[in-house]
């Protein structure tokens, strides 16, 4: 997979700074609405758009957006859709090499409240990850989603918990801030999952490294624009890779 950046992360410094990781496949319209609003929350906050030879110009709308924030916004062009586990951990890579001290998952789609990062950076002084939850205790906090849709995530989330003993009670969500430290401390070559299972993935591996977390409540908000990229084949993967990761564990070969 060749990559091709409008900035190069060496010649960057994020000493102090968080980036906001976004990978986009067709998110044309989202994209000049995210942006500005996120940039908005915080002057410590930068943003690096991870765009997969959207057919759409995503890639060339997020170009126009870094010409237009200087500095603050940057873009990683992917050759193809590899999906998001990987387009996350091409972002992760980047941001590490520019020095970011925080890297944290948004989607593009505006389903994840940006009024949130300000929480997640003040948070990330106490804890080594944030977690944006839509089920912290007995409440569910999720706007515009079909029954089947929110049924899934939330008993996904159960399924995951039971099977691995992950104490998250959002496991399957992908609005997440992480120090640089959890990052480096994993093998990124060893995710190979995307989708919901990426999301539980990260989460696991974090947590058994010993790394201390906090969950932060979220509304999440389904998009109004674009498609959703959800299938059965991400739920399906979901579904076996928590045993996989489980028996990983189990045999010392996380």
């Amino acid at each position: 997979m060749s990559e091709e950046s409008n900035s190069s992360a060496g010649t960057l410094s994020g000493k102090g700074r968080t980036l906001v990781v976004i990978p986009t496949f067709n998110e044309r319209e989202n994209l000049p609405r995210i942006v500005p609003e996120v940039l908005a929350r915080d002057e410590s906050i930068d943003i690096l758009v991870v765009d997969d030879s959207s057919p759409d110009g995503t890639g060339e709308v997020a170009d126009g957006l870094a010409g237009g924030f200087p500095g603050r916004v940057h873009v990683l062009h992917r050759a193809g859709k590899e999906g998001l586990g990987k387009a996350y951990i091409a972002g992760f890579r980047w941001g590490i090499a520019a020095g970011y001290d925080r890297l944290c998952e948004m989607d593009a789609d505006l389903s994840h409240p940006s009024s949130a990062l300000p929480i997640f950076i003040e948070a990330s002084r106490d804890v080594d990850f944030v977690i944006g939850s839509r089920y912290v205790g007995r409440r569910v906090t999720v706007v515009n989603w079909p029954m089947g849709r929110l049924l899934i995530s939330y008993f996904g989330s159960w399924y995951a918990r039971t099977i691995t003993g992950l104490p998250v009670s959002d496991a399957t969500g992908g609005f997440n801030l992480f120090r640089r430290e959890v990052l480096e401390a994993m093998d990124l070559d060893r995710i190979q999952t995307n989708g919901y299972s990426f999301q539980i993935e990260l989460k696991y591996r974090a947590w058994k490294k010993g790394f201390r977390f906090r969950e932060v409540p979220i509304v999440f908000t389904e998009r109004d624009q674009g498609e959703s990229k959800m299938s059965k084949s991400i739920i399906v993967e979901a579904v076996w890779k928590v045993w996989k990761l489980r028996l990983l564990d189990l045999t010392r070969r996380l």
